[in-house]
């Protein structure tokens, strides 16, 4: 179905009201604005698909109270980016989630799996990709376009059903629950100013003073780029940014010696020389801190190469995918601290941190048999 009108909104929730699982995509634009596009959502449940049109239904509200509704598990794949534009485009934290991208990496599938894989995997069919570059903004929009968007929830239910099952029957729920409650924790999904630096590519090279530069700087560019809803690097590219925190210039003068920052107008070049100054000024106890790791010894990458061994061989005999267990970076970070380490918790200890923890203690080995590797 396709829904235009708010009648047909709020006849399209009454039916799929009592659902306990409803399947949500949405299509958006956001190459040209700083807040995404939302141009259109689609929900799947058991029996009902409908593409629903927000622009040209104003109100919202109706849909918004279901994806709010905590009794009501809303079906999503790699739903990031999703969730986020929900909330800008409909005012609304979609809660709680089942992401099947994140849950077939605990069945044995590759961590970042397609949807398209996934359907083809579960219900054998082969979607078009036809329709993956459109312009979701143009009206109208024709019937291949909508049954495009409406096969994007179309499986997910029956996809859901399945998944469930073979998690509960390999005594992994407990695993996935807390992790998909993760990912519509409203600070991951809520857009902080204040934190926009630690976005900010190629800040390694900064100093604790200069990062405290760089969390003023980049505040100021969401400001802007929010003010005038455009993409943040049509503001300042991010080697702009990281230029002006190295140079801190005092002066409009100084400013315009950095390439880049000839787009800048005179307004805003004051703006950004305050939060210059603010960064410069801020007290050392305040700097954020420089939390990247010094490169590990040859002896520590060897250990390292070791536990990443183990993890490899956990990961296959498990079905759960390395990346979501740990990255080399977490193993140095249990090789040094165990305690505060997430391999030393929950389904990642029972999983893989006891065994590397026996590893470390030397009470395991490994050893190649039949050109494998084994524990030993």
């Amino acid at each position: 179905m396709y829904l235009s009108t708010q009648d047909q909104l709020e006849d399209f929730c009454r039916q799929i009201e009592g659902e306990k699982v409803i399947a949500v995509d949405t299509e958006f634009l956001r190459e040209k604005t700083y807040y995404p596009k939302l141009c259109l959502v689609q929900v799947g449940a058991a029996e009902l698909t409908a593409a629903i049109d927000p622009l040209l239904i104003e109100d919202l509200t109706p849909l918004a109270k279901i994806f709010e509704d905590a009794s009501v598990t809303k079906v999503l794949h790699a739903c990031g980016q999703d969730l986020e534009v929900i909330l800008d485009g409909m005012g609304c934290v979609c809660a709680p989630v089942f992401d099947t991208q994140l849950a077939a990496a605990f069945l044995g599938m590759r961590q970042q799996v397609s949807y398209g894989s996934l359907v083809e995997a579960y219900c054998g069919v082969r979607l078009p990709k036809a329709e993956s570059l459109t312009d979701w903004s143009r009206r109208p929009l024709d019937p291949e376009q909508l049954a495009y968007a409406e096969d994007d929830v179309r499986y997910l239910p029956g996809i859901y059903d399945r998944m469930v099952s073979d998690l509960a029957r390999q005594d992994r729920l407990s695993w996935v629950r807390p992790e998909m409650d993760a990912l519509c924790d409203p600070s991951r999904i809520k857009r902080d100013p204040s934190e926009a630096f630690l976005r900010l590519r190629r800040s390694g090279s900064l100093t604790r003073r200069q990062l405290a530069v760089a969390r003023e700087v980049c505040a100021w560019r969401e400001g802007v780029a929010a003010e005038r809803d455009v993409p943040r690097k049509w503001v300042a590219s991010d080697e702009v940014v990281v230029e002006v925190c190295k140079r801190t210039p005092g002066s409009l003068d100084r400013l315009r010696r950095i390439r880049g920052t000839e787009q800048i107008s005179e307004r805003d070049g004051k703006r950004l020389l305050a939060a210059v100054a603010r960064g410069v000024a801020c007290p050392a106890e305040e700097c954020p801190k420089v939390t990247k790791h010094l490169r590990p010894s040859s002896e520590t990458e060897g250990v390292i190469d070791l536990m990443y061994a183990v993890l490899r061989l956990v990961s296959e005999k498990s079905g759960v995918a390395t990346q979501l267990i740990a990255t080399r970076d977490d193993l140095l970070d249990f090789l040094q601290d165990r305690k505060s380490s997430p391999l030393s918790h929950d389904w990642r200890w029972e999983l893989a941190g006891r065994t590397l923890d026996r590893l470390l203690s030397g009470e395991v080995g490994l050893t190649v048999k039949g050109g494998r590797i084994e524990l030993l």
